[in-house]
């Protein structure tokens, strides 16, 4: 089974100068807790509910003139839709990574493999292998 068959599409992203209260907003209203950053056509990060909370809160910034930049996870982990759903889950446990931007050959982002994608696509072995990677204490 290949990434594009397991993934899901229409992803929302945003820019490293979207306000943090807007993307909490897009979070609650989409019910995600990850969105991809992107600037000048490449993606340069990724932000999470808890970059949101450790990057920001946790450490006493001022939330409401927080942007995306400033709390983003700027290691980006990335499969393409071609490759193996069994290769992009290894990818995920190596980098203990609960998401992964799906990337098609002309470098556009076309969709989203995440956790919940691989709970209904993956085989029965894959799935518990995975959520054990990711789960574990780092």
């Amino acid at each position: 089974m290949r990434v594009n068959e397991a993934m899901h599409r229409g992803v929302e992203w945003c820019t490293p100068d979207t306000p943090i209260t807007e993307i909490a907003k897009l979070f609650r209203e989409k019910d995600i807790g990850a969105v991809p950053i992107g600037e000048n056509d490449r993606l340069v990060g990724m932000l999470t509910d808890r970059d949101i909370v450790c990057n920001g809160i946790a450490q006493g910034r001022d939330v409401m003139s927080l942007t995306a930049g400033d709390v983003m996870s700027r290691d980006i982990f990335y499969c393409w839709e071609d490759d193996s759903l069994e290769d992009a889950t290894h990818l995920m446990e190596e980098k203990q990574v609960r998401r992964l931007p799906v990337i098609n050959r002309d470098k556009r982002m076309v969709g989203m493999l995440a956790m919940g994608d691989l709970s209904h696509s993956a085989p029965h072995q894959l799935r518990g292998e995975f959520m054990e990677a990711v789960s574990a204490h780092h």
